[in-house]
């Protein structure tokens, strides 16, 4: 069909969608061929489509000594030898991750197995790369021969440009991507992830399944059009379809019964059936509507997690803690919450936290109604979690993500602090999580000071959908001066203390303020979701309990 047919089964392919249309790549400005890549350009032209990704991935910046071509050529029989390459043995490090056919034909299978022993010999620091296999066979369509694949790979995996992110290397690397994906399912598909919460022992276990969903059970035509985006935009395009195909999966199956006792196979082969239900073009349209955070925010959570896992001494492959087992029934007591609500909560708290044990630090039952004790208690731990009970039996609680010691920053005016991560819930009479709106507020600060202690306009309000038009108004909910050494001006107001009173949220918005007494309680009226409350506008508290996180 062209001259990059040889590892093709055309039998297999789908030719209608192929066109032969002539068609030239002129553009070389980033806007327009992002542009191009989203609407599938190159995606009916098989030969286009080869000529793109050569021209693209000779472009990625690489380590200075990058093996090529000719490297393959010279290894490739020392390597293999005369054994079968159909039967050759993987690399721990592709960890038996699917090896998919993507309608290659013979040829084609076994030489995935050869290029993936080369790269092993050629990259030694490499520790676990489960997308290599599907990465391999897709570029095995557009390549000529088996040594243009191996240098395309190769230059892939040599990326040396610190912000563009490719292909996860360790094990490290791929665990924090999980954990970054929760976090990112928690705030974009809540409904998912409170079904995968009911329905999961382990949600993290769900989650680490999340590329094998794009590098392995996606069909064919699925990935590459993923792909032709992914080589303009980078590993972002990745989060997005993922989280995409978790929207469509919750669409599609909700109120529908399992089909299998696990939702992650259940999740597998909606993916590899997803033909039957949404379009390549409307999968990537899902994805791109979806307002995430910026790259940067995204690098830092990233960062964020990996440091979390170096602390626990998780960096290779090893038996995955189950996360709802986090929460020991036989360690835990509260007077407001059981085990099972815990964990609950659990489900919705950063993943790098979600590795911890809750840790009892204050209780009015045994430490006395007195705010000055509240903070004594409560300082030095970042980040807690604070939970009421009223006399009407309700619960509510909020995720606080930055240390009570920053309100003296403020010296004896009240003083507004913390990052997006903070949310409020209810526990009862029924469960709710509260997402933000984060409104920017310029009169904050200046670049480079330190923020002033202004309290909010009255637009900072509480809302479970509603986004700013302009995403330019979001400040990072990920973002903080103190933890990432940033301009100040990317501080958030979530939460706020003086000796006079707490307040959970900021300005005429507030969602819980506390008066010094720790006795009594009210809640704003806007602070609302379906016109449920967070729980009574004015209340007593029966209980309140400050929870830390210990490894």
């Amino acid at each position: 069909m062209d001259e990059y047919n040889r590892f093709v089964d055309w039998d297999k392919m789908d030719v209608t969608v192929q066109s032969q249309d002539a068609k030239e790549l002129t553009c070389i400005e980033f806007q327009e061929l992002k542009q191009l890549a989203r609407q599938g350009y190159w995606a009916k032209n098989h030969s286009l489509r080869a000529k793109v990704y050569h021209k693209l991935i000779s472009n990625i910046p690489c380590r200075t000594v990058t093996p090529d071509a000719n490297v393959y050529r010279d290894i490739v029989v020392k390597i293999v030898g005369k054994r079968n390459s159909s039967s050759l043995p993987l690399p721990e490090f592709v960890d038996n991750s699917l090896v998919p056919t993507y309608c290659l034909n013979a040829e084609g299978i076994g030489a995935v197995r050869k290029i993936i022993l080369c790269i092993a010999n050629q990259f030694p620091d490499i520790s676990f790369c489960p997308a290599l296999p599907s990465v391999i066979a897709l570029l095995l369509h557009y390549s000529k021969d088996e040594a243009e694949c191996f240098e395309q790979v190769c230059r892939i995996l040599a990326c040396n440009d610190p912000s563009k992110r490719l292909i996860d290397q360790t094990f490290l690397a791929f665990e924090s991507s999980c954990m970054t994906f929760g976090d990112l399912v928690n705030k974009y598909c809540q409904a998912a992830h409170k079904l995968m919460v009911a329905v999961s022992e382990d949600v993290l276990e769900v989650y680490s399944d999340w590329q094998r969903w794009l590098f392995g059970e996606l069909p064919m035509v699925y990935i590459a059009r993923v792909f032709d985006v992914f080589l303009v935009e980078g590993y972002k395009v990745l989060y997005r379809v993922a989280l995409a195909l978790l929207k469509f999966f919750h669409k599609v199956r909700a109120g529908q019964p399992m089909e299998s006792d696990s939702i992650q196979q259940d999740i597998r082969a909606f993916v590899r059936d997803i033909a039957k239900s949404v379009s390549p073009e409307r999968l990537l349209e899902k994805a791109f509507a979806i307002r995430l955070f910026s790259r940067k925010e995204i690098q830092l959570l990233q960062l964020a997690n990996e440091k979390a896992l170096q602390q626990k001494g998780i960096t290779v492959k090893q038996k995955r803690q189950n996360v709802h087992l986090a929460v020991h029934a036989e360690n835990f007591k509260s007077e407001i919450v059981s085990v099972k609500e815990m964990r609950d909560i659990w489900s919705w708290i950063p993943e790098r936290f979600a590795l911890c044990q809750p840790l009892l630090l204050f209780t009015t039952l045994e430490h006395g109604c007195s705010l000055s004790r509240f903070y004594s208690h409560s300082e030095g731990h970042e980040p807690t979690l604070l939970l009421i009970k009223t006399t009407a039996k309700e619960v509510c609680g909020a995720y606080l993500s930055t240390d009570w010691s920053e309100r003296r920053r403020g010296g004896n005016k009240l003083s507004f602090f913390g990052t997006g991560e903070c949310f409020v819930f209810r526990l009862q009479p029924e469960v709710e999580r509260y997402e933000w709106v984060i409104i920017k507020h310029p009169e904050l600060a200046t670049t480079g000071s330190e923020p002033e202690n202004h309290a909010p306009p009255a637009s900072s309000t509480l809302s479970s959908g509603s986004v700013p038009s302009d995403p330019s108004d979001r400040l990072s909910p990920f973002l903080s001066a103190r933890h990432f050494n940033l301009p100040s001006k990317t501080a958030s107001m979530f939460m706020a203390g003086s000796s006079e009173c707490i307040i959970i949220g900021g300005g005429d918005g507030q969602a819980l303020y506390l008066d010094a007494d720790l006795n009594h309680g009210r809640t704003s009226h806007c602070n609302t979701f379906n016109n449920q409350p967070l729980c009574s506008e004015s209340f007593q508290i029966s209980v309140l309990e400050v929870w830390g996180f210990r490894d």
